[in-house]
């Protein structure tokens, strides 16, 4: 992509709401806008790297037997009104009516409607384990959405929902997925935690949260440094030492990046969807549910992949694989840099080249503030050469050009 023709207009100063790293670089660095409180658009560069993360989690939910779906946001107030939840709900949902005055409820999770599913379509246990996941939006009616892509009101979410024949057969698919979840944020270049948590509104007999140790995270857990072990202090803060290996417990500030629950029969009981076992006996199906919040990562990933110039993404969801620089206007400087790009698009990398008529310090500072893996610059001073740099070191290596692309391909 020419960065001439791009849309993109880069900020020298962040929102004054802002306070998040993610809200303050996102903004800069024109990933995202804001259309009205905890309500964002994705701009090419950011929907870019949705996309990437989009991808991973597609992956990793397809690599566990999950087959995807795509239900309906706009839900019947009958549904909820069969688990007690259209008023109960926290937070509330959005609400709306049609021109018949019927009542529906803005999908804030789907519980409700993948048990319906089931219950019309599961019928014995030939019919299990299944699992069904989809990547759509929600919506939470937040009473403060803030920190950016942090805590929002409308956002796109990887939801997955498995259904067994027993208890047993939900623990073995429940760490399945947790193994899967690790995957995908060592994918992302984070460390995630996996912290024992509330069920909250969602509801069910156990919980976990995926949480990433980040000094500017909401949320607090405590953790102990020797085994791992962890819980989120909403429901372990009288906890001192760790219940495991009896070390004195640490409480940490950490952003969730992902959150898990056995439902077991909290939906399928009062819901009716029922399964025939090997007996013949009716039994009420039991059931998982695993979410994932993509722009959340996303702006998790910034929060822990920056500096003071700006965002340095991991090559697995960077936006393009390389920023190609020139700098200068002298014509043979030009060709070249038109040159090198054609060359990068025919060897098969994802390259922006900054083309704009711009000069080299407000191109150099847009670059780390964009935080693409890898930098190629060509000026007058690198010649027939071409300048090396990662985003993530402050090595510069001069290139020869007929060396360039095995070298590349050797570092992406």
């Amino acid at each position: 992509m020419r960065q001439a023709q791009l849309f993109l207009k880069t900020r020298k100063e962040a929102p004054k709401e802002a306070i998040t790293i993610s809200h303050k670089l996102l903004v800069r660095a024109n990933f995202i806008d804001q259309l009205a409180s905890g309500i964002w658009s994705f701009l090419p560069l950011g929907w870019r790297v949705h996309q990437k993360i989009e991808n991973i989690i597609r992956e990793e939910m397809n690599k566990i037997d999950g087959q995807e779906v795509f239900l309906p946001t706009l839900q019947p107030k009958t549904l909820w009104e069969e688990t007690e939840r259209w008023e109960k709900i926290d937070p509330p949902l959005f609400k709306v009516k049609d021109r018949h005055k019927r009542e529906y409820g803005l999908g804030s999770t789907h519980e409700e409607v993948i048990t319906h599913l089931a219950r019309k379509n599961i019928r014995s246990y030939k019919d299990l384990p299944l699992a069904l996941y989809q990547i759509q939006t929600k919506f939470r009616n937040e009473l403060r959405a803030t920190s950016g892509l942090l805590r929002t009101r409308e956002f796109i979410m990887k939801d997955l929902y498995s259904f067994h024949k027993d208890k047993k057969d939900l623990d073995k698919y429940y760490q399945k997925v947790s193994k899967a979840y690790q995957r995908i944020y060592s994918r992302c270049e984070l460390k995630a935690v996996k912290v024992e948590a509330s069920s909250g509104t969602i509801g069910g007999s156990i919980s976990h949260e995926f949480m990433v140790l980040a000094e500017t995270g909401e949320d607090k857990v405590l953790i102990c440094e020797k085994c791992n072990w962890a819980i989120n202090i909403e429901i372990g803060n009288q906890k001192k030492v760790c219940p495991k290996c009896k070390t004195k417990l640490s409480q940490k500030s950490c952003i969730e990046a992902g959150h898990i629950f056995k439902l077991e029969t909290k939906y399928s009981q009062v819901m009716k969807a029922f399964f025939v076992d090997k007996s013949g006996q009716e039994k009420p199906i039991i059931m998982g549910c695993y979410g994932i919040g993509l722009g959340r990562l996303m702006a998790t990933i910034v929060e822990t992949h920056h500096d003071k110039d700006g965002i340095i993404w991991p090559a697995s969801v960077a936006p393009y694989q390389i920023h190609l620089l020139c700098l200068g206007l002298v014509k043979s400087i030009k060709k070249q840099s038109d040159s090198l790009f054609g060359t990068l698009q025919k060897s098969g990398f994802e390259a922006l080249y900054d083309n704009r008529n711009e000069p080299a310090a407000i191109k150099l500072k847009d670059a780390d503030l964009i935080g693409i893996p890898i930098r190629l610059i060509i000026s007058e001073k690198t010649k027939k050469k071409v300048e090396f740099k990662k985003r993530n070191s402050g090595k510069i290596q001069m290139l020869e050009m007929n060396k360039l692309i095995p070298f590349l391909k050797r570092q992406v």
